[in-house]
């Protein structure tokens, strides 16, 4: 026999375990994919599931998250960062659908001492509601839960101070607080912008991070956020939807969608663990 005939066998055994590594990666990929076409899908229900049980809440996070991405995007924070800012802006509140709580949010009488207490739970309640999902977004759970620390420590629920609060938790806070200004509550009318840039100013250092504070006043930011303000004060509902069919299949993941012209991105993951994934 021929030496090179004797090596045959083998070269054949090796080209079979690298086809079959071959497929088992493809096979991966595409489980992975799936996966994560369902953590954005399960957001996407979640969202739609505010705005169900809570349209003004629903109102409310949709512009919190607008002027979020404003803030970051002059932060000069990545697109990873920002979306992970997005999507706490997006869930910051969702703990107060919750039912030991929408009462008390919808009631128009003054708060108790023990109403208060309760409401300051839905930080918790948030991240527990959204915690199966940190696999794929793992900023999202502790980023809902930091929304009310303060940068002097005096926030709730774990008195974090200063840069230990969560980078997406500070600029949610900022822009939270501005909304909740702009706004009318059950409990007083909705203030000029002008007003709630004076509430943010005279939070800068103990309620809130200083230098995000000084961007979001910074004039041509400013002038961002009231633009944006006017293009946010009704929510509507997009008029795309997602598709489905078979064509389902060419797509490598979607992005899910909460704003009106805003479509699901092709080829862009849904989640920082895509990303990583791909380095």
């Amino acid at each position: 026999m021929p030496l090179s005939d004797r090596y045959l066998p083998t070269a054949a055994v090796g080209a079979a375990d690298i086809a079959a590594s071959a497929l088992l990666a493809r096979r991966e990929v595409k489980g992975r994919q799936t996966a994560e076409r369902i953590a954005a899908a399960s957001l996407e229900s979640l969202l739609k599931a505010i705005d169900a049980n809570d349209s003004d809440t629903g109102a409310h996070v949709r512009r919190v998250a607008t002027y979020a991405l404003i803030l970051a995007d002059a932060a000069g924070l990545d697109e990873r960062e920002q979306r992970s800012v997005e999507r706490v802006a997006l869930f910051h509140d969702i703990g107060k659908i919750h039912e030991a709580l929408f009462d008390i949010i919808h009631d128009h009488s003054k708060l108790s001492p023990a109403e208060r207490k309760a409401i300051a739970t839905h930080p918790q309640r948030g991240a527990d509601v959204l915690s199966p999902l940190c696999g794929f977004y793992p900023d999202l759970p502790d980023g809902v839960l930091s929304h009310h620390e303060r940068w002097d420590g005096h926030g709730y629920p774990r008195r974090l101070r200063g840069r230990r609060i969560p980078l997406s938790a500070r600029v949610v806070a900022i822009v939270d607080t501005f909304d909740a200004v702009t706004h009318s509550r059950r409990y007083r009318d909705g203030q000029p912008v002008d007003r709630a840039r004076d509430v943010i100013l005279e939070g800068r250092g103990t309620q809130f991070d200083p230098e995000l504070v000084d961007l979001f006043v910074f004039p041509p930011i400013f002038a961002r956020i009231v633009a944006a303000v006017r293009d946010v004060t009704r929510w509507i509902t997009p008029i795309e939807t997602r598709r489905t069919g078979q064509d389902e299949e060419s797509v490598p993941d979607i992005s899910f969608r909460w704003r009106p012209g805003r479509s699901g991105s092709r080829g862009r993951p849904a989640s920082d663990h895509a990303r990583q994934t791909e380095r």
